[in-house]
């Protein structure tokens, strides 16, 4: 992800694995900082589909924690 200010704006969504190829559900749009904080408070199972987008980018949540 090449934009990885705090304040950078980003939206955060959960992408569900359904048989169809899963549907995305924003569950946040606003500042990086204040999306992984959102993030970190989901549970387990859903923070394996969660993903951030930027104007540039797009990014696993947990692949963002890994790096």
């Amino acid at each position: 992800m090449r934009t990885t200010y705090l304040d950078a704006t980003v939206r955060l969504y959960h992408l569900d694995g359904g048989p169809e190829g899963g549907a995305a559900e924003t569950l946040f749009y606003g500042p990086l900082a204040q999306a992984m904080d959102i993030a970190a408070r989901q549970p387990e199972e859903v923070q394996d589909g969660l993903f951030l987008a930027t104007d540039n980018d797009v990014v696993a949540y947990l692949d963002l924690l890994e790096g």
